[in-house]
């Protein structure tokens, strides 16, 4: 019920209201469902102040993309009644959701639906194309911009962790809302920033990356650098531990905290490979981007951990010893 509210309407505020669902949803895991009252009475006010992608210009002009989703959901029903088995992306059907043509996007979700694909999974080539545009994301572009290719993908996220949770057929249309949404940041790919292919034997670890957020946009040498972890044998997980310890030192917003959970959650799902690797290099790209901060809130967390130890912080110092 909650995830057909969430996809009733196109892209609801930039993909807050779903991705809000999920994390509310995984919470109550954690949590037992002991809170489930509050926690989902919490996410009522944005369902209901939600706005709506279909009244946005971009999303109707000069292409109207909500009347290719809307005449693509007509056709759900019948896609769905094709069994479901084995199903293996197409080639190139990265590069069709990286494409031009909304209309070929939208026929290509579509048509995995009717060869027998599981939502979830067309849901994680979707994501996939998301990260990629992180991964690609030139320092040529405005900064906010960053943010506009990150609500893209945590939202593309968002749908696939749902998906997994729930067999909604509602909720699939947040899949083709994901894809138009990754259709029109394709103007932050231009020119595309090339992804890292470096496999040199340079120095790359946790130390050298924190190295780098001590510098201000230094977004090219941090994806290359975890690029260069990875290839040279290096365990993932440590590369995720050193992106969370990059991203905690910081004065982190939500966004930066959306952006390591979605890429530590992607990155789980693709069990390894080339296409695992782009999105940590996206994560190093986005927390370069956005480091270093004045790290205040580190200093916050000391003084409150060093009180919680009895430690008097505001005695004056004896200075006559």
């Amino acid at each position: 019920m909650l995830y057909a509210a969430a996809t009733d309407h196109r892209y609801l505020s930039i993909g807050h209201v779903l991705d809000f669902t999920t994390k509310a949803l995984d919470a109550l895991d954690h949590l037992d469902w002991e809170m489930a009252e509050p926690v989902l009475a919490s996410l009522a006010s944005g369902y209901a102040n939600a706005e709506r992608s279909e009244e946005s210009s971009q999303w109707r002009h000069p292409v109207d993309l909500v009347a290719i989703l809307e005449a693509t959901f007509e056709q759900l029903g019948d896609a769905f009644d094709a069994p479901r088995g084995d199903w293996a992306p197409p080639p190139g059907l990265t590069d069709a959701l990286l494409g031009e043509d909304p209309q070929a996007i939208a026929d290509a979700l579509l048509a995995a639906i009717a060869a027998g694909a599981d939502p979830a999974t067309v849901a994680g080539e979707v994501s996939y194309a998301a990260a990629l545009r992180i991964a690609r994301f030139p320092v040529s572009n405005e900064f906010s911009d960053w943010d506009t290719a990150l609500h893209s993908f945590t939202f593309a996220n968002a749908v696939q962790q749902g998906l997994r949770r729930t067999g909604s057929r509602a909720l699939v249309r947040g899949v083709f809302d994901a894809a138009m949404s990754v259709h029109l940041d394709r103007f932050l790919n231009v020119p595309p920033a090339r992804l890292p292919e470096t496999t040199g034997s340079r120095a790359a670890g946790e130390h050298e990356l924190m190295a780098l957020l001590d510098g201000q946009q230094r977004v090219d040498e941090a994806g290359a650098l975890v690029w260069t972890w990875l290839a040279g044998g290096g365990d993932p997980e440590q590369v995720i531990a050193a992106l969370g310890h990059g991203m905690l030192r910081e004065d982190r917003d939500f966004h930066t905290i959306q952006m390591i959970e979605a890429v530590a959650a992607q990155h789980d799902l693709l069990h390894g490979g080339e296409r695992a690797h782009h999105v940590l290099v996206a994560a190093a790209r986005y927390l370069a981007a956005h480091a270093p901060t004045a790290r205040a809130q580190g200093q916050t967390y000391q003084i409150a951990w060093r009180l919680h130890r009895g430690e008097r912080l505001y005695e004056a110092a004896d200075v006559t010893g």
